[in-house]
């Protein structure tokens, strides 16, 4: 990984708080908001392509079930790992709904089926990022993650080897590259770093309370661990504060640096603000770094509060 400045925002399937998630568009507006690092979640097609989507699942994002109703697995669910690029490429995308109800996740975001958005494989966004960082002279990292990698096995697919792979075809190789790979499987990111010798900076997700206590393995081979924000605030005390998980300070002993997630300006529960949020995030938990579907609020946070970073 770059050296980066002391805190860092990673824009969470790009600016999804303002465009679908994980659209080129979205992506194309995280840049533009210089957040330094962009996620991409990877699935892979039948034909072994990573695609750029947050789930197995494809009838959340897109008018699949219009478009390939046949398609359908018992369940009834569509399956990125059932349709070739090619057809892939023939789905809109939209905001997330639920494929039941028809509603909107977040209903103050992007109007559902309004515009016409594409999925894309990682190729093609790392290099719309590596383009926009020679024209613009920017340095903006990505941050890859490896989705349910046992799912993809189970269908015969190593997709950690072909993402690393292609990672490698792109230039990134080891730490000094800008790029962190994140994993909630633990063994496969075990995997990663050991059996395909990766140099690359690991970050390993975390979202159960029990995974609190394997700090030290995962600074066996992992860099960072991100956790849900969840995780790490605790509750209120008597006197209506805030209390906090000691998580953090456990990670930076064992070096390791902590990015959590997910922080969103219209899912506060009950912070008062998003500005608030922001204020617990960077200065009570301390971390590192955060992912966020409104990066140019963290970005203009940080900026704002600058001189008060060690």
């Amino acid at each position: 990984m770059q050296q980066n400045p002391t805190k860092i925002v990673i824009a969470h399937r790009g600016a999804s708080g303002y465009l679908p998630e994980h659209t080129l568009e979205a992506k194309a507006m995280a840049y533009a908001m210089n957040a330094n690092f962009i996620e991409q979640d990877l699935v892979l097609s039948k034909d072994d392509i990573p695609i750029v989507i947050h789930d197995i699942y494809l009838d959340d994002v897109t008018d699949v079930a219009q478009r390939f109703p046949e398609k359908a697995r018992e369940d009834g669910r569509f399956y990125v790992i059932d349709f070739t690029y090619k057809e892939l490429l023939q789905l809109d995308v939209s905001e997330r709904f639920n494929p039941e109800t028809k509603k909107v996740v977040f209903p103050k975001r992007f109007p559902l089926g309004k515009s016409h958005f594409k999925l894309h494989s990682f190729q093609d966004e790392i290099e719309m990022i590596q383009g926009l960082n020679k024209s613009s002279t920017n340095n903006i990292g990505i941050y890859p993650e490896i989705k349910n990698p046992k799912f993809h096995q189970k269908n015969g697919k190593d997709i950690s080897k072909i993402v690393v792979t292609v990672l490698s075809e792109y230039g990134y190789k080891t730490k000094a590259d800008n790029c962190i790979l994140q994993c909630f499987d633990r063994s496969e990111l075990k995997r990663i770093r050991t059996d395909l010798k990766s140099e690359l900076f690991l970050t390993q997700l975390i979202e159960f309370p029990e995974e609190n206590e394997k700090l030290q393995e995962f600074a066996t081979y992992a860099d960072a661990i991100g956790p849900s924000l969840y995780l790490l605030i605790k509750g209120v005390d008597e006197n209506g504060n805030l209390t906090y998980s000691d998580l953090v300070d456990k990670a930076h002993l064992l070096h390791l640096q902590v990015h959590a997630y997910t922080f969103r300006a219209d899912q506060l529960g009950k912070i008062s603000s998003f500005e608030r949020l922001l204020e617990i995030g960077f200065f009570e938990l301390n971390l590192d770094g955060i992912f966020t579907d409104f990066p140019d609020k963290a970005v203009k946070f940080l900026k704002t509060n600058s001189g008060n970073f060690n």
